[in-house]
């Protein structure tokens, strides 16, 4: 009985539990990729992150084909058609599973819950395998069998748990024995399924496939890794990892991460390397906000994480949301990340923070806004981080920063690029400026003043907030 395996953020063959689970079957598989219209509209994908998706679709075809794999690909126009679709699919083929990797977000949850019920109603076993976190959400609570709201104290018990684990990826699954009657996707099917929608094509900048997934990582953990606590706050330098991208698609899997850092470290994972300790830390927050979406499910719904603060009352002001969005604040870190962001789908993610609380602490419009349009553009679109990151920037989320704790963009400016070197790549009519000038600069024939006072502004969201009392249970 043939196997069905239905790949969605998991585009990789290495450390794919449902592809390798699948395999081990021996019965055959087939694997299938099904676009819906409806995902990219209700969920804001950015057009880099579709085109992302189909080259690394291209590859994947053939890297499956060549483990006698087919590649199937569908489209639908609405989420209600998709698990209709999977059970035609199935019966074509008279597979007698569907496997496939968990997705935690809301609304994810349920279509997976709709396709289970018609797949088992119809007799086909559905398996589903967890991949995205190394401990799925729901098995890390407190002491009140609670989850946990803070991040520190989350990260605290998730090394308690995974520290005494053997961490080992999956291997590629095994070669199966060739179905003659499957005809697997052409190249020209995995493009049409995307046909009608823009594309932002950054091969330039990202380029796709597992294998570049592996080169970076081992890449950065040459490099960069023993000294990331020291220049992952730097834009102007290649400090970061530069993978969020692999890991949005599942190119590349926490699981592989982690065990490739720990192989570095030689397993100390409180060691002492602090690169490696800060970047794993970072891979845990990761984890930490899929954790979020399911225990706390209203964040699913464009609600805040702290429902008093729904109470703020914030600005819809078009106009200095298009200069923030189009990097024209007059806050020259502010134009260079929202300019990088625009030009590359990607942006460093001390200046995530840094606009993000610009634009709801300073200009105090909604933070749902700029999430939105985080999506809009982000290669590395993951709703369960990117909704954590800004409700932690608007103080309204889980582990929130103070109200009153607010990021000056221009104190971060001069701290993060003193040198202005970020500045004068993204917002070259400032690059004739002085060091001493670039990050506040004086008033430009080509450059606009700053769109609000940071001072006054400051000073008023601070108010504001401190007017909100949280609900008492």
């Amino acid at each position: 009985m043939t196997s069905l395996v239905w790949l969605r953020h998991d585009l990789r063959i290495h450390d794919n539990p449902a592809l390798y689970n699948a395999a081990e079957l021996a019965q055959g598989v087939v694997a299938v990729y099904i676009h819906c219209d409806a995902y990219v509209r209700l969920h804001t994908i950015a057009p880099a992150q579709l085109d992302f998706v189909r080259r690394h679709l291209l590859i994947m075809a053939g890297e499956l084909a060549s483990l006698n794999i087919p590649l199937l690909v569908f489209r639908v126009k609405e989420t209600s058609e998709i698990a209709p679709a999977l059970l035609r699919i199935a019966q074509r083929l008279q597979a007698g599973y569907c496997y496939f990797n968990a997705e935690y977000p809301l609304n994810e949850l349920n279509r997976d819950h709709a396709v289970n019920q018609l797949l088992r109603a119809n007799g086909i076993l559905v398996k589903r395998c967890h991949d995205r976190c190394i401990v799925p959400p729901g098995m890390i609570r407190n002491g009140q069998g609670e989850p946990y709201k803070i991040f520190t104290a989350f990260k605290k018990k998730w090394l308690h748990t995974v520290m005494p684990l053997t961490l080992k990826p999956l291997p590629a699954p095994a070669r199966q024995a060739a179905l003659a009657t499957v005809q697997p996707a052409a190249r020209d099917e995995i493009d049409q399924l995307f046909a009608g929608h823009e594309l932002h094509e950054l091969s330039a900048f990202w380029p796709a496939g597992e294998q570049e997934a592996y080169r970076r990582l081992d890449l950065f953990i040459e490099q960069s890794l023993s000294h990331y606590q020291d220049q992952r706050d730097f834009p102007a330098i290649e400090g970061t990892s530069g993978l969020s991208p692999y890991f949005a698609v599942g190119s590349l899997s926490p699981r592989q991460a982690i065990t490739a850092v720990l192989a570095y470290i030689r397993g100390e994972w409180e060691g002492g390397n602090a690169g490696a300790n800060c970047w794993l830390g970072e891979l845990i927050w990761r984890e930490f906000y899929q954790h979020v979406v399911v225990d706390y499910p209203q964040v699913c719904k464009r609600k805040a994480m702290q429902p008093h603060t729904e109470a703020f009352p914030w600005r819809y002001d078009k106009t200095l949301f298009t200069a923030w969005c189009e990097g024209k604040t007059g806050i020259p870190i502010v134009d260079a990340a929202m300019r990088q962001l625009n030009a590359t789908g990607w942006m460093h993610n001390r200046l995530r923070m840094v606009v993000a609380m610009f634009l709801t602490k300073n200009c105090q419009i909604d933070w749902r806004w700029g999430e939105d349009y985080f999506m809009s553009q982000l290669i590395d679109g993951d709703f369960a981080a990117n909704n954590g990151g800004w409700q932690w920037s608007a103080s309204t989320g889980t582990d929130a920063a103070p109200y009153f704790r607010i990021f000056n963009p221009v104190s971060q400016s001069e701290r993060f690029d003193p040198n202005g070197e970020f500045i004068r790549k993204w917002v070259p009519e400032l690059a004739h400026l002085p060091n001493k000038h670039i990050h506040n600069p004086p008033a430009l024939d080509n450059y606009p003043r700053p769109i609000v006072d940071l001072a006054a502004s400051r000073k008023d969201t601070i108010a504001r907030f401190a007017q909100l009392l949280p609900v008492k249970p």
